[in-house]
């Protein structure tokens, strides 16, 4: 009977020697999948992040560009306005060119002697 016992206790032994590996290898497992899924997951969130930078920076880009845009044609209606209202003054008499000749720094007519010399 002593056999018996010596075989079981060692049997008992072996076993829990297993389950104890086995579970410290079941730990080191689950903390590998743990570390493994916060990487990809940080990854993830990384490749997010940068995908909505690119995005919100091209979109500023395009913004910018439609409003540089939208400025020179503003200009550009402006000066042709102003260049077709000087037009249509100078064609119908309402001011004289020379007056706009001899407009000053600040758009009003200088003022001279005339070139009679006082």
């Amino acid at each position: 009977m002593d056999a018996l016992m010596k075989g079981f206790s060692m049997a008992k032994e072996g076993v829990v020697a297993a389950a104890e590996k086995t579970k410290a290898g079941m730990e080191e497992a689950a903390a590998k999948t743990k570390e493994g899924v916060m990487y990809v997951g940080n990854k993830t969130k990384e490749g997010v992040v940068s995908s909505v930078n690119t995005v919100a920076n091209r979109t500023v880009d395009q913004a910018n560009i439609v409003a540089d845009t939208a400025v020179t044609g503003a200009n550009e209606v402006s000066q042709a306005t102003t260049e077709g209202v000087e037009n249509v003054a100078a064609s119908t008499g309402l001011i004289n060119q020379e007056d706009s000749v001899n407009e000053g720094e600040y758009g009003g007519t200088e003022q001279g002697d005339g070139g009679q010399g006082y």
